[in-house]
């Protein structure tokens, strides 16, 4: 029985027997539907077949046309949004470019002042090294750290010794303003000997 089982033939047959009785099972004809009595005003037009009204189809058109002028009019306020972001880009690029402009002739006026300054700074610290020690202590005591230090960077260190240790010896409090600008100088002396050259 097993063996019958297996067999290719029982399982084909089995298998179109299924078949026609879920065929049969689901195969039922279609009732019509009931005819409804024609009316003559549907079917008779005058004119040609085409031109003949349906609501629905008017509905669609209206529904098409109004799909087109939103579109339109997205079109519309896209292309001025378009245009505006043509006019900004202009805009931009024309401040960006007077930007770079300005930034270059900075530069240039940061590099000529550098210049001019380093020139003025090596005339005074020419002129102070020909003072007395006691004379230029006098003149760095009226003047700030800052500009004592700029001016201590362009002399030599004969030339800056003297002049700082006369600063220290006229009380304690400018012993240790002199300290502060030794301080200063070694860290303005670094830095010019890591600026690279230009």
């Amino acid at each position: 029985m097993k063996r019958l089982l297996q067999s290719p033939w029982v399982s084909s047959i089995l298998g179109l027997v299924l078949f026609l009785a879920t065929m049969i099972a689901v195969w039922r004809p279609r009732a019509l539907p009931p005819e409804e009595p024609m009316l003559e005003s549907k079917t008779r037009h005058n004119g040609p077949s085409w031109a003949f009204f349906n609501p629905e189809m008017d509905l669609l058109m209206s529904e098409l046309k109004q799909q087109k002028e939103a579109l339109a009019a997205k079109e519309k306020s896209l292309n001025e949004l378009a245009e505006r972001l043509r006019t900004e880009r202009s805009e931009l690029n024309q401040l960006t470019q007077v930007v770079q402009q300005a930034q270059t002739e900075f530069d240039q006026n940061v590099t000529r002042v550098r210049e001019q300054e380093t020139s003025n700074l090596k005339k005074l610290a020419k002129m102070y090294s020909t003072m007395s020690p006691e004379g230029a202590a006098a003149v760095f005591k009226a003047m700030d750290d800052a500009s004592v230090v700029k001016v201590l960077t362009f002399m030599r260190e004969t030339e800056t010794a003297p002049v700082l240790e006369a600063m220290a010896r006229q009380s304690e409090a400018d012993a240790k303003r002199v300290a502060g600008i030794s301080e200063r100088l070694r860290l303005s002396i670094a830095e010019v000997k890591k600026a690279p050259a230009s």
